[in-house]
């Protein structure tokens, strides 16, 4: 038990900064499939995304997050159909998520959709002991921890239309200890809910704004908020704020470079005493959509 303990405050910096327990975006509303499977072919078109989140920069251990996905409607079915794969680094730990998702979709009205889906995963969590300070390197209990698999699904509904859009999800079903000793358990992936939504209203021939809002429960961490604002403009250039309750500010920017291209980008600047010890988060994405023959005449917020 002495070791167990000694553990415990080994990693407790570590575990503290990742208290968020899934990946955290600032851009949620591009990024929506690693959210809610149920999204999976909902822009009627192949979509391809990439992302990469540097957070509390300058901070040692500080969360690093890459993500690839790939979506699509399924044919001229009601079904839809995406792939992701997400790499979680923090400290001496590393998460590699694969997922994949199916979504049927039932037209409620001439304008509204509702899509129900299911996302299969499976997670492989690293814990590279070489970064820990150990009095004794050779302890045979540390030499122990091993490569952690765990499978898992989620469920998620998600109603939308051209222009507002609203989804509950939950991406884990089953909670999975990364690392366990005696039935003690040290680090535990815990059920995530959450909640989003959006509209789109148009406010001038040439600008669109969006509020869309973004909410994670999850037990043993406080209630997430996100509040976002974006202006399209043109339809090319994006300019947003959003709030992090009781957590960040952000700024983000993007731009239609063409009618396949995307690209954009988020800075978070803390309100927590965290902001004492790093320059805040970066967070950079790119996508590519492939069949610009798409019923999708202009470009769309999510």
């Amino acid at each position: 038990m002495p070791k167990i303990v000694l553990f415990i405050f080994t990693l407790f910096p570590f575990l503290f900064a990742y208290s968020q327990q899934d990946s955290q975006y600032t851009q949620y509303m591009y990024n929506t499939l690693q959210i809610n499977p149920a999204y999976a072919g909902s822009r009627d078109i192949m979509s391809v995304f990439l992302l990469h989140r540097n957070q509390w920069l300058g901070l040692n251990g500080a969360p690093v997050t890459s993500n690839f996905s790939i979506h699509t409607p399924l044919g001229v079915s009601n079904f839809g159909g995406g792939l992701s794969f997400t790499r979680d680094e923090i400290g001496p730990t590393v998460t590699n998520l694969i997922s994949a998702n199916l979504a049927y979709f039932v037209p409620l009205t001439d304008t509204y959709k509702l899509a129900i889906g299911l996302n299969a995963s499976a997670s492989i969590f690293n814990l590279d002991v070489g970064k820990l300070m150990l009095y004794h390197q050779e302890d045979p209990e540390f030499q122990n921890i091993k490569t952690k698999f765990s499978p898992n699904l989620g469920v998620g509904l998600y109603l939308f239309s051209e222009n507002t859009y609203a989804g509950i999800s939950v991406p884990n079903f089953w909670e999975s200890y990364r690392y366990d000793d005696n039935s003690v358990s040290i680090f535990k992936q815990k059920m995530h809910f959450y909640f989003l939504a959006g509209k789109v209203f148009r406010l001038h021939e040439n600008l669109d704004f969006k509020p869309a809002v973004l909410t994670k429960i999850v037990e043993g961490a406080p209630l997430q908020v996100d509040l976002t604002a974006n202006f399209l403009i043109q339809d090319k250039l994006t300019l947003g704020v959003a709030y992090r309750w009781e957590a960040a500010f952000s700024g983000l920017v993007g731009f239609q470079i063409s009618k396949s291209w995307f690209i954009g980008y988020g800075y978070d600047s803390e309100t927590t005493q965290l902001r004492n010890y790093n320059s805040g988060s970066h967070e950079i994405f790119l996508r590519y959509e492939f069949n610009t023959t798409s019923r999708i005449t202009s470009p769309r917020f999510f």
